[in-house]
């Protein structure tokens, strides 16, 4: 049986972590020196907002690592959680992020604050970076989407993110050249308000899986319906899912045939358990038989 950490689903998800890493290091270095030789303050500061996201990139590539842990004394339901808390710090960053833009923002227009004039390599190097991180984005999000890492689809929108504050300072750089500088303090008052409320939903939702938020309505009735498949199963109640990381606990309770063995009802439950499995990104299923059929005082 192949382990976790050398999954095709987990080595994929190291591998689109360590092209992040690339892109973020060749776009920090890259914005910092044209930044600085083109004399664009937005550019200097949205190369500190790419070496924010090598930061989450490391929080991510940690977490990866521990969550594909097998199962110890201390930790006997495994180490998945890890991507969650993971989540939850991503959310923050996209969070304080959002909230810097708006600060920005807010300041250049109330101090109707003026850019001064800048060289046009900061716009082609703006627009690179533009291009660069929304194609990192869309990378990432599918490679997400594929190994189903709730992590990795909060790391590929931080990526959107910084896509995001990229086309505020191209619009403020082009702004800039045209005389417009009024374009670049609205804009990222919007894009900052839009990020912000972004990295809430996804730093919310973590807190939730954390505090054991029971698995969306489709997995649910997903689950439900594999069972209620199972030959031999006449109906269940008391179904309880609870989310661990990226994978669902499930308890359910099966009704069965009171009139078969121990043994024959045993095979059953294992069967429903082993058809969940393997259909859905389970870690575990947990099962009750009741007797169905039977006297009240037989039972």
């Amino acid at each position: 049986m192949t382990s976790p950490a050398h999954s095709p689903q987990h080595q994929a998800a190291q591998r689109s972590l360590w092209v992040s890493v690339a892109v973020n290091i060749v776009l920090t270095i890259a914005q910092l020196l044209a930044g600085v030789w083109a004399g664009s303050q937005a550019l200097v500061a949205d190369a500190l907002h790419s070496l924010s996201d090598l930061l989450a990139d490391f929080v991510a590539l940690l977490a990866r690592k521990h969550s594909s842990k097998a199962p110890d004394h201390d930790h006997q339901y495994g180490h998945y959680r890890y991507e969650t808390a993971a989540s939850l710090v991503l959310g923050a960053l996209l969070l304080a992020a959002g909230c810097s833009m708006l600060w920005g923002a807010g300041n250049k227009i109330l101090h109707h604050t003026a850019l001064s004039p800048v060289h046009p390599l900061a716009l082609y190097v703006a627009l690179f970076t533009l291009v660069s991180k929304e194609s990192l984005f869309r990378y990432m999000l599918a490679v997400a989407t594929r190994v189903k890492s709730s992590m990795l689809v909060a790391n590929a929108w931080h990526a959107r993110a910084d896509a995001a504050s990229s086309l505020v300072v191209a619009a403020g750089i082009g702004g800039n050249l045209l005389g417009y500088t009024w374009l670049d303090p609205l804009a990222a008052a919007l894009v900052g308000f839009m990020v912000g409320r972004a990295g809430w939903q996804f730093a919310w939702d973590a807190l939730h899986d954390l505090m054991d938020r029971a698995a969306d309505d489709d997995t649910v009735a997903a689950i439900q319906q594999a069972l209620l498949e199972t030959p031999g199963v006449q109906g269940i109640h008391d179904l309880r899912t609870r989310r661990l990381g990226d994978h669902v606990q499930v308890d359910v309770h099966l009704e069965i045939d009171g009139e078969l063995t121990v043994y024959q009802g045993h095979d059953i439950a294992a069967d429903a358990r082993a058809r969940v499995m393997a259909a859905h990104q389970v870690l575990d299923v947990m099962t009750h038989i009741d007797p169905v059929g039977l006297p009240v005082n037989q039972r």
